[in-house]
Order: structure tokens, then C-alpha cells, then sequence
């Protein structure tokens, strides 16, 4: 990804913008900072959904293999199961880009603030490659692999004839 020469972060100067630059720029960081955090708060309620989903297709699945209704159905769960594993995890995966990209911009307004309070922080966990540190949402795109294994075994079993 390329950066655009023109694009900047900070527009103004104090002295093109007025006196209240310092105070409106802080509070743009505050409301960014929140933005980022409801970005967050999203992704736990989407992950919240998406392993309820999984756990009904699972006990769908058991219902089913155990059923008289167990032929084509049997594939049919985990086909569906699969799918939505795999926008499971990629909706991890996109939740954790826009933060990533949210993230570098609080990074480059806190450049303009007393403190660097985020990037500091960002140091001291060694950029989440560290002992001190692991990012969640890349623990958490384990998950949905993890659906995504079963489902596939699933199918199979129930492809051989072996669920019966």
C-alpha cells in the first residue's frame, strides 16, 4: 500500500486554523480514540453472534445425524456451517485491518499531543511480537478454523456413510 504524497493528516496550522486548534484537535483524538473502541466492541458482539450460530449448527448437525433425516442433510449442515466459518473469519480478519489502519493515524495524532500514550504502549508490548503481548484477534481467528476442521470432518463422515 502506497501512500499518497498529498495526503496529510494535520490541514492547518494554529496560525491558519485559530486559537482553538490545540482543544478541537484533542477532541478529535478522543472521538477517534472511541471510534476505535467501538470498532472493538463490534467485533466481540460479532464473534459473540457467529459462536452461537456455530454451536446451533453443531447440535443442528448432531439432531440431524441421529434423525431419520439424516441423508442429505447431513452435508447440507456443515456446507452451511463451513460458509459460515469462513465469514467468520473473515470478518475477524477485517475488523482487526481497520484497526490496524486506526491504530497508525491515533499513532501519528498523538506526534501532535504531550504524550504519546497508545505508541508508547505499542512499544512496550513489542509491537504484539513479544512475550509481553499477543493481539487478540490473532488468537481469536483460531476459532473459526477450528469450526471450519469439524464442518469439513463432518461432511466427510457424513459423505462415507460413517454418521449413520
Amino acid at each position: 500500500m502506497t501512500e499518497d504524497p498529498a495526503l496529510k493528516l494535520i490541514q492547518h496550522t494554529e496560525q491558519s486554523y485559530g486559537a482553538t486548534f490545540r482543544a478541537d484537535l484533542f477532541e478529535q483524538y478522543k472521538l477517534y480514540v472511541e471510534s476505535a473502541e467501538k470498532i472493538s466492541e463490534r467485533r466481540v458482539a460479532a464473534n459473540n453472534y457467529l459462536l452461537t450460530v456455530n454451536a446451533f449448527l453443531v447440535t443442528l448437525y448432531g439432531l440431524v445425524a441421529a434423525s431419520r433425516f439424516n441423508t442429505l442433510w447431513t452435508i447440507l449442515v456443515p456446507v452451511a456451517g463451513l460458509l459460515v466459518a469462513l465469514t467468520w473469519h473473515r470478518i475477524i480478519t477485517s475488523y482487526r485491518d481497520l484497526n490496524t489502519v486506526k491504530f497508525k493515524v491515533i499513532h501519528e495524532l498523538e506526534q501532535q499531543m504531550p504524550a504519546a500514550l497508545y505508541d508508547y504502549e505499542w512499544q512496550k508490548a513489542e509491537k504484539g511480537r513479544g512475550k509481553a503481548y499477543r493481539p487478540l484477534s490473532h488468537l481469536e481467528c483460531w476459532i473459526p478454523i477450528t469450526f471450519m476442521v469439524l464442518y469439513v470432518l463432518l461432511a466427510a463422515l457424513s459423505a462415507t456413510g460413517l454418521a449413520n
